[in-house]
């Protein structure tokens, strides 16, 4: 025989239902932080990659780590969160001095991380690298 649902047992199950909800949200867009979120394969220190494999006006994407590392300008690297600020995707491509995110079009300038179009509504991240010795690494 089933008891009728008292008021306690109503509350915990509809409690659970919106805990579950808010972090299955959470996630996919998330902006509660300034930085971006990184790969926990990500470590300070780590060498992403040498200097000579990254074009002047161009870029690289390294998808595993969540950085994009440019040089707008010879020996002027910059790097940046390669999330995107509209809804969290991967940024995928960088060409004519642009950061194309191919979910939505969104594009951010390689100098600054700006936004050239959205609908992104915020730049990109600055991440933290060090330049030394023709080796680009992890701050």
């Amino acid at each position: 025989m089933t008891s009728p649902a008292t008021r306690r047992t109503v509350l915990l199950a509809t409690g659970g239902a919106a805990a579950a909800l808010t972090v299955g949200c959470s996630e996919y867009g998330d902006d509660s932080s300034s930085s971006s979120k990184k790969s926990p394969n990500a470590s300070a220190g780590q060498e992403l990659t040498k200097t000579s494999d990254i074009p002047v006006g161009g870029g690289k994407i390294f998808a595993d780590e969540k950085v994009v590392v440019t040089q707008p300008t010879k020996d002027d690297f910059k790097a940046f969160s390669a999330v995107c600020t509209h809804q969290g995707c991967t940024v995928a491509t960088i060409a004519d001095g642009l950061i194309h995110c191919p979910c939505h079009q969104s594009e951010f300038r390689i100098a600054d991380g700006s936004v050239a179009r959205g609908p992104a509504p915020k730049p990109l991240p600055p991440e933290q690298i060090t330049v030394a010795g023709g080796a680009i690494r992890l701050a």
